[in-house]
């Protein structure tokens, strides 16, 4: 019997949660050894954990402003931290990193480690302070801080194009999921994977989401740590292949000789997979560390940027919570990061050695085709195979896998039974849900929020301001769903840009409002102003002419951000010091800010 308040019950709510879903999964295994159909299964997979976000969420519904914008602040550390993975792992990290591996190697480890190293900069120098100065969302930080609306709205800006094209990633993740899972169209399995965002986030708000995220966490963690467990045993690599799949590593580098997989064949890729990014990637004499540096240090920043994120922090309830919880939410991130890797290469494995009952490179055409998973991912249109020197053995370089779909492919590859294939489609979808509600949600409420009320409508009252914010949700949901739809980029690349557009605008703004008392509004506005504009017109302007060939010091379409970010640290340091400095309240503010204790410093308005 669950007695007394919610917060205080979740380890209890939670273990019977993660009980009950692991019932669902020995129940599937059991209907699928009766004779179940595949398809059958990942229906009800992805049907039954949707159901129980949807659940959550309204059981969570709010009219109250604190509970809808931060959960009333009373989210537990442990708690907010497998929410914050939740809301991180995305459909890049769950879906796509590990196809990045499988297809460009250790280039795409940049990710991992720009993505974690991020954390670093959000616990040593936003996090804590950021909750200490009790604001509702990041632009009503820089509004208070800079003061005027004009900042404010700038911020919004910067927050809406970065977290729209992020949202439209996940929406993309979704519609992957969706299409394979219940075998309709990508065009249609993102408008189904929008609707469960939706039900998960619009009438609860953070509180909502963020009870819902700590669901999905549990739900993605087991479906991407069984396969890897299982696929490793089977191969012989090890019970525990993050510590031993060096052996499996050389394997491979000796089967990518002898099919000659090279450029030639990346390129090859490229016409199936959408893999406009892979040149992006693979090392070119010496400018393979710079390319591998200048990205992490793009995700880097653009992590400590990145609204959704800075705003689960805002649920704590004091600024120790927020500290601690940075350090939970890096512990829940690292056992998924530290997976991916032994994930790709074992993939790769099974896949590519003719030794192996799941290998299919040098096998005929006839038998390759009869595969079963070669048929179901035909159908959806992310496979293809094709004899083009017409022996009728399959060469490595007839072979078309998209790589966003190789993680949830792996479980089919290897020879697992199906009932793991929609376990994995479960996680994806969890992981892909939980951002994309994060995202949404930042956009409304900083629409909602500093737009509508702080700058339109002063006086609105509550049942309004809500009101508002779930339209805006929906109608920035249904937006990222169509152009999702129109599949623009991969999601690795759509992703990459959303850190380079924060981080362009963003990140000066709020590192310097917090530790420099002498930034002021004048150099906030030039900040976020040429920061973004000069990240954006490098995107549109400069890199696609180096699209194919050597950039300038190797700043390409993913890295745009390392120009917007320093111009706009450039314009903001310079302006803040031409200007007058900030006035004796401002700058006691932001000296208080950076005090780790006590009562926020803006009282929110209700």
């Amino acid at each position: 019997m669950i007695q007394g308040k919610f917060v205080d019950n979740l380890p209890k709510v939670y273990g019977l949660y993660t009980g009950g879903f692991i019932v669902f999964i020995l129940i599937m295994a059991v209907f699928e050894a009766m004779g179940m159909s595949a398809s059958t299964i990942g229906i009800l997979f992805v049907a039954f954990t949707i159901f129980i976000y949807a659940a959550i969420g309204w059981l969570s519904r709010t009219m109250a402003v604190d509970a809808y914008y931060v959960a009333g602040r009373e989210v537990p550390t442990v708690f907010n931290g497998m929410a914050t993975a939740a809301d991180w792992m995305s459909g890049a990290s769950f879906v796509a990193m590990a196809g990045g591996i499988f297809f460009g190697g250790h280039p795409y480890m940049a990710f991992l480690t720009g993505w974690t190293g991020g954390y670093v900069l959000v616990a040593t120098l936003m996090a804590p302070y950021l909750r200490k100065f009790g604001c509702y969302t990041v632009p009503d930080f820089i509004g208070t801080r800079y003061g005027g609306n004009l900042t404010r709205f700038f911020a919004v800006v910067v927050l809406v194009i970065a977290s729209f094209t992020y949202v439209t990633a996940q929406i993309n993740a979704t519609g992957t999921i969706a299409s394979r899972a219940l075998q309709i169209p990508f065009e249609v399995g993102v408008w189904f994977g929008l609707l469960g965002i939706l039900l998960c986030s619009m009438l609860g708000g953070m509180r909502a989401v963020t009870w819902t995220q700590v669901a999905q966490y549990i739900v993605l963690i087991i479906a991407y740590l069984i396969p890897v467990f299982w696929i490793s045993n089977n191969l012989g690599v090890g019970l525990f292949p993050h510590l031993s799949y060096g052996s499996a590593v050389s394997r491979i580098t000796e089967l990518e000789a002898l099919h000659g997989l090279g450029m030639a064949a990346t390129e090859s890729f490229a016409g199936l997979q959408n893999l406009k990014v892979a040149h992006a990637f693979i090392p070119e004499g010496g400018a393979a560390a710079w390319k591998f540096i200048s990205l992490a240090i793009c995700m880097m920043l653009g992590t400590a940027s990145l609204p959704h994120i800075l705003m689960r922090y805002f649920t704590t309830p004091s600024v120790k919570s927020a500290r601690k919880s940075v350090a939970y939410s890096l512990l829940f991130i690292f056992i998924l990061y530290f997976s991916a890797p032994a994930l790709a290469t074992l993939s790769k494995l099974a896949m590519l050695d003719p030794e192996l009952a799941t290998g299919i490179i040098g096998k005929s055409f006839a038998d390759v085709s009869s595969l079963s998973w070669i048929q179901n991912w035909s159908n959806v249109g992310f496979l293809a195979i094709s004899d083009s020197n017409g022996d009728g053995i399959l060469q490595i370089n007839e072979f078309f896998l998209r790589p966003d779909v190789v993680v949830l492919a792996t479980p089919e590859i290897a020879g697992l039974p199906y009932v793991i294939s929609g376990l994995v489609a479960a996680g994806g979808m969890a992981a892909a849900m939980s951002t994309a509600d994060g995202l949404l949600l930042a956009i409304a409420n900083a629409l909602s929020h500093d737009m509508y009320y702080k700058i339109i409508d002063p006086l609105a009252d509550t049942k309004k301001r809500l009101i508002v914010a779930r339209v805006l949700l929906i109608v920035i949901g249904a937006l990222g769903a169509f152009i999702a739809s129109l599949k623009l980029t991969s999601i690795l690349g759509a992703v990459a840009w959303a850190f380079d557009f924060a981080m362009s605008g963003l990140f000066f703004p709020l590192v310097l409002g917090i530790w420099w008392k002498r930034a002021n509004r004048a150099g906030a506005l030039a900040g976020m102003f040429f920061g973004l504009v000069s990240g954006t017109a490098y995107l549109i302007y400069v890199a696609p002419a180096f699209m194919g060939n050597d950039p300038w010091m190797g700043i390409d379409n993913l890295r745009f951000g390392i120009i917007g970010a320093s111009v706009s640290l450039v314009a903001m340091v310079v302006v803040s010091l031409m200007t007058e400095e900030p006035d004796e309240a401002t700058q006691k503010m932001v000296d208080e800010t950076r005090v780790p204790a006590g009562q926020p410093i803006i009282a929110q308005k209700q």
